[in-house]
């Protein structure tokens, strides 16, 4: 994510390692999208550089983040049809970029930073999840339960049985993200998040460039569209403050939350019965609809996707999206349980799928 975007040139201070990943990735994509002037890179100390960039935001280039924008016309102060506008402008670039620099590759040539170390045997998601500590709490009744231990219970969730199986999820998405398995890939950005893409005249404009480079393009949707559905809306205002304060300058109240209505785990009939709802505001539910329709459309044909099945084949990466994030121990007990909720769901993906259904709820203004 970019961070605090000041007036006059916007400075990042990284580590060296990390600062030249930053240059790089820039100098990867921009004669692909439209990015930030890079101004100037100086060291700060032995192991510390800075990085100036155009102010796109002083310069007049651009006038709000996607996060913002999006916020903004879930209040009520902004007309979704310049959300749905900037998401299609997200979508034109991954296409272009497809048409201009596109391959089926392997992933291991693809930037790693997002996938190989969480999903490799001992990495993030396996020791978050597989820590025999973690628990699950009956919201209900107060029973609390390893999560481990949870393996193979029916997860019905609002009224449709699932499996839950979290070992299994991490392995399948394991063997499909594999060093050597083929994906289309791109120059892209990398990291397509809501503080990370701005509103120009022109379109989009990229910013934070720390994964640029050739990335796959499912993994490119799967990153978005989880966090239109949940990191932007939800977990990242909630557990993530300094971040979501630091990387978007309105950093707006999320107008609408997920959450549980009834939840009953049962250790004797081995299941987990959950009721919730998805609710987001105006703005949120404009940028997932868009986006969901140039999945089906195509933004997924560049991707590679099976015509049917585009969902499904984004699941692997929305696995590590869904884990890979937020710490488990840091959840609440009702939050930990709607993770594990659309984890069940990724496990059994279809189109249309009730993994993107949400609720609408329209905000008065603060």
């Amino acid at each position: 994510m970019n961070t605090v975007l000041a007036r006059g040139p916007f400075r990042k201070t990284l580590p060296t390692a990390r600062a030249h990943s930053e240059e790089l990735g820039w100098r990867r994509i921009a004669g692909h999208l439209e990015v930030p002037a890079l101004l100037q890179r100086t060291r700060l100390d032995a192991d510390t550089d800075v990085i100036a960039y155009e102010d796109v935001f002083a310069s007049g280039r651009c006038q709000l983040l996607l996060g913002d924008l999006i916020a903004l016309a879930d209040h009520g102060h902004a007309p979704t049809g310049d959300v749905a506008g900037l998401i299609d402008a997200v979508c034109d670039d991954l296409i272009t970029a497809v048409k201009t620099s596109g391959r089926v590759a392997a992933l291991s040539v693809c930037v790693p930073a997002l996938y190989a170390d969480r999903i490799r045997p001992g990495g993030r998601l396996d020791t978050w999840y597989q820590d025999p500590s973690l628990i699950v709490t009956d919201t209900h009744t107060g029973e609390r339960t390893p999560l481990r231990t949870l393996t193979g219970y029916t997860a019905t969730v609002n009224d449709t049985p699932l499996l839950l199986n979290v070992p299994a999820a991490i392995q399948a998405a394991r063997c499909a993200l594999h060093p050597d398995s083929q994906w289309t890939s791109a120059l892209t950005q990398g990291d397509p998040t809501e503080p990370n893409i701005a509103a120009s005249a022109a379109g989009a404009c990229w910013l934070d460039f720390e994964y640029a480079g050739r990335n796959t393009l499912a993994g490119e949707i799967a990153n978005l569209l989880w966090y239109l559905l949940a990191l932007g809306g939800w977990l990242v205002p909630t557990y993530q403050r300094d971040v979501y304060h630091r990387t978007l300058p309105l950093h707006l109240p999320p107008a609408a939350t997920p959450t549980i209505e009834h939840a009953e785990l049962s250790t004797r009939h081995r299941r987990l019965d959950l009721h919730h709802t998805w609710s987001t505001g105006p703005g949120r539910r404009t940028a997932l609809s868009r986006l969901l329709a140039r999945i089906t459309t195509d933004l997924g044909d560049a991707a590679g996707l099976a015509h049917g099945r585009q969902l499904h084949a984004l699941g692997p990466f929305l696995t590590l999206r869904i884990l890979g994030v937020i710490p488990p121990h840091l959840l609440s007990p009702s939050d930990l349980l709607l993770l594990l909720a659309k984890l069940a769901q990724v496990q059994h993906l279809t189109d249309p799928t009730p993994f993107t259904h949400t609720d609408l709820v329209t905000m008065e203004s603060p």
